[in-house]
């Protein structure tokens, strides 16, 4: 079974906590494990008060140490998931970077050719894009380094 690390924007606005409901959905049910499914919680702030933010940091780094890939949303701008993606990177874990079509998504996540970057219209297209990522890592395919720049 592949251990996934869900990076999306927690401190830096959580419009998009459906989505990262979603794209967690999509992994648990083709049997992935989901390291880091706080990300995807309504509860998340809640379930973080009794942690330091050592604590936090520390549960983090060692999901991506864990995991077998990273899958982060991108739409929503964030120290921490941009962390996360450059710990990723540095680790040589194959990372997917999804966003809304729209979304004014930094450089520095467009310009890295060590991750793969997909833009998305609808949860249809998002649930395709997850999927298709997570399977290629779970047969140990070539993934590739597709990149969309609508800017």
């Amino acid at each position: 079974m592949n251990r996934v690390f869900l990076s999306g924007s927690i401190r830096g606005g959580r419009r998009l906590v459906e989505t990262y409901r979603l794209m967690a959905d999509v992994m648990l049910s083709a049997g992935v494990e989901v390291l880091s499914e706080h990300v995807a919680r309504e509860t998340v702030f809640d379930d973080e008060r009794e942690m330091s933010e050592q604590e936090i940091f520390m549960r983090d780094v060692g999901g991506i140490q864990q995991c077998d890939c990273l899958v982060a949303e991108v739409s929503v701008h964030s120290i921490g998931v941009g962390y996360e993606i450059c710990y990723a990177v540095g680790l040589e874990k194959p990372v997917l970077c999804v966003y809304e079509r729209d979304s004014n998504v930094s450089a520095m996540v467009l310009g890295n050719k060590g991750v793969v970057v997909q833009s998305y219209t609808d949860p249809d297209e998002l649930r395709q894009i997850v999927q298709g990522f997570v399977g290629s890592v779970e047969s140990g395919g070539h993934v590739s380094k597709k990149v969309e720049n609508t800017g």
